[in-house]
């Protein structure tokens, strides 16, 4: 064993077992066997890897198993990567797949520098990211249990005169409903109940979220971004939960690209062509950016709304803010004139967004907003 040799790891993950497969500098790839996923077993396959080379790199795909594997190699002093599954080598004539075949694939893989990193957040920005997840989950279980008691009513020919927005002469309209048999009362009962169950684990979730973003080392990101237009509590919230450190991110276009907002192009020759957006990476990140791109169709003007969320930043992010609201807004005037489709305009809104959404995460993190100074009506 040379002092300069590199053992490379491929691991196929599972709740229970984990295949090894391993190659050391350019030699054959070799099967190492299967392992258990307890912190012993861990620590015996370290200790063999260890035992073969100097240098340890290390590869898994990205799962439901999460990041703790990560982590415990990291301590090790073990170079580890968690790949993307979407983007491993694949050949177009492979019909076989087994854990052996895909320890030794990601081995290859990793030797070649053919895979891509996913980001791995940190333990605490994880935590953070789980809670803001459970609260995006229970307003998601609203929305649907709404959409079921409509439908319900609607299948009973039980029709709501003014606006369903579920406001108290909405609720109150629903408490007086009544159906001839005690069946469909009790199920219009449950959907009822399931309706208030909801409302107060979204109300629980959001105060522990409004508490706990505040320690939160990205909290002046979250209330830089309240300044734009269309960002709220909630986008802010969901967006830099979900893409975490912004400033990992070069350029603009690479989070453009992370969020899945760019054009899919397959050129060949002389000839470009470029279909609709790849949505590639996270969905719900994407979904909370073209819902703040449809804001942009009305004229740009700063509302008492977002006049409240102002208070106490800097000046240079309210510039900034105001810099975004005006040439979105003015370019979606534009775009609508010459004609293009709604959808395809706000996709295209969405995508410079994410531009300035960017360049504020970045000026607010550079200032360093003292947390004595945040506003209040911002919390």
């Amino acid at each position: 064993m040379r002092n300069d040799s590199t053992v490379y790891v491929g691991l196929d993950l599972h709740k229970d077992s984990i295949t090894v497969a391993y190659a050391i500098d350019a030699g054959e790839v070799e099967v190492l066997g299967r392992t258990g996923t307890t912190g012993a077993d861990i620590d015996r396959l370290c200790t063999r890897l260890q035992s073969k080379a100097p240098h340890v790199r290390v590869v898994y795909e990205a799962g439901p198993c999460g990041y703790g594997l990560y982590r415990q190699f990291v301590q090790k002093g073990f170079d580890c990567m968690v790949c993307a599954p979407s983007l491993i080598p694949r050949k177009p004539g492979e019909r076989v797949k087994t854990d052996r075949r895909d320890a030794i694939k990601l081995a290859r893989s990793l030797r070649a520098d053919d895979l891509s990193a996913v980001y791995v957040p940190g333990i605490e920005d994880e935590a953070f990211r789980d809670l803001a997840r459970a609260w995006a989950a229970a307003r998601e279980d609203l929305r649907r249990a709404r959409h079921r008691l409509k439908s319900f009513l609607l299948a009973h020919g039980v029709r709501y005169t003014g606006s369903a927005n579920w406001g108290e002469a909405h609720r109150r309209w629903l408490g007086r409903c009544s159906f001839p048999s005690a069946w469909q009362h009790l199920a219009f009962d449950e959907h009822r109940r399931t309706i208030e169950d909801r409302l107060a684990q979204c109300a629980r979730l959001e105060t522990a979220l409004r508490e706990a973003v505040i320690s939160w080392r990205f909290y002046p990101v979250v209330l830089a971004l309240q300044a734009m237009r269309g960002v709220q509590f909630v986008t802010a919230v969901g967006m830099v939960s979900e893409v975490g450190d912004l400033s990992r991110f070069e350029h603009p276009r690479q989070l453009m690209a992370w969020l899945g907002v760019t054009p899919s192009e397959h050129s060949s020759g002389g000839k470009r062509r470029q279909g609709s957006i790849t949505k590639t990476g996270n969905s719900y990140a994407r979904r909370l950016l073209v819902e703040a791109a449809w804001s942009y169709r009305h004229p740009a003007r700063v509302s008492p709304e977002i006049q409240a969320r102002l208070e106490g930043l800097p000046k240079a992010i309210i510039d900034r803010a105001w810099d975004a609201q005006v040439r979105l807004c003015r370019r979606f005037r534009r775009l609508i004139a010459r004609g293009k489709p709604i959808n395809i305009t706000v996709v295209a809104i969405a995508r410079e967004l994410a531009a300035f959404i960017w360049d504020i995460s970045r000026l607010a993190m550079s200032l360093a907003i003292p947390r004595s100074k945040l506003p209040a009506a911002c919390v």
